[in-house]
């Protein structure tokens, strides 16, 4: 068996420890300072640890008490998952089919290109025609309808995704099915969806975590609770003139649990794509 140098294992440990570090150091703070008092905030030197550690801030924004910080937190998480749920489900129905279709039609990869040439022009630029369409059709400040501008940013990203994915596919076993007898919806079915599963699940994660992060078109589309999403609602708790930053870091760690726990779902998702696509002996 091959053995491993010990220096070169032992830098691979480190830059592993100081990787997680960088990434986990921030959440860890924003953890310890929804847990932290306001005047441990506001102390000098800082207090890096609180000395009596208060939850009472989770138990506000989670309180469905009317006209409430915690009612419009509540009703804002909820809107989120709607919004983010219905975009990312259109986007990857219509990604899966279109990314099949650019793949093995490559005469028309010019037209994915057009689209994701979108992605070029600044948000702002597109906020006026997409604001009149809403008005239009009397989806303004309204969860379908901010799901469909999300739609518009989603839709072209998993197609490239999914095309990229298809394109990895080999042709010949969709045709060989075909010669056996099978029609294209059995092909779908039984070859070419369960190969690509892990770039539909990839898809589908990257388009639910742009559809929660989502900021400019929500505050723009959005007015009140019944339509705002989380990073508006964050927002307005930094718009007073007195701020609790605890609070505001409260939120944001309540807001950082559901991507978490869809990403560890959709990791198992992955893992289980990528084994059942596997050689059997």
């Amino acid at each position: 068996m091959e053995r491993k140098n010990p220096v070169f294992t032992a830098f691979v440990y480190v830059c592993a420890i100081l990787l997680a570090a960088v990434i986990l150091a921030p959440l860890a703070w924003l953890f310890v300072m929804s847990i932290s008092p306001a005047a441990d905030l506001a102390a000098k030197p800082l207090r890096w640890w609180p000395q009596a550690a208060d939850f009472s801030r989770y138990a506000q924004l989670l309180s469905t008490a009317e006209n409430s910080a915690g009612a419009a937190f509540t009703a804002s998480l909820r809107n989120s998952l709607e919004v983010a749920g219905m975009a990312t489900l259109a986007a990857i129905l219509l990604a899966v089919p279109a990314g099949w279709a650019v793949s093995r039609t490559p005469s028309v990869g010019w037209s994915l290109s057009m689209v994701i040439a979108t992605y070029m022009l600044p948000p702002v630029a597109l906020s006026v025609p997409l604001y009149m369409g809403l008005s239009y059709l009397g989806l303004l400040n309204n969860v379908f309808g901010l799901a469909m501008i999300y739609l518009t940013i989603l839709a072209p990203f998993t197609t490239w995704l999914m095309k990229s994915g298809f394109d990895s596919i080999p042709r010949e076993i969709e045709a060989a099915a075909m010669i056996d007898g099978a029609g294209l919806l059995q092909t779908w079915r039984i070859i070419t969806l369960p190969l690509a599963a892990p770039v539909v699940a990839t898809s589908a994660l990257f388009a639910v975590l742009l559809a929660w992060d989502e900021f400019f078109y929500a505050l723009l589309f959005t007015s009140d609770q019944r339509a705002k999403t989380l990073t508006v609602a964050i927002a307005d708790l930094a718009g007073g003139r007195v701020s609790d930053y605890g609070l505001i870091a409260t939120a944001g760690v309540l807001a950082a649990l559901p991507p978490v726990l869809i990403g560890l779902v959709m990791q198992r998702a992955l893992i289980s794509g990528l084994t059942s696509g596997g050689v059997k002996g």
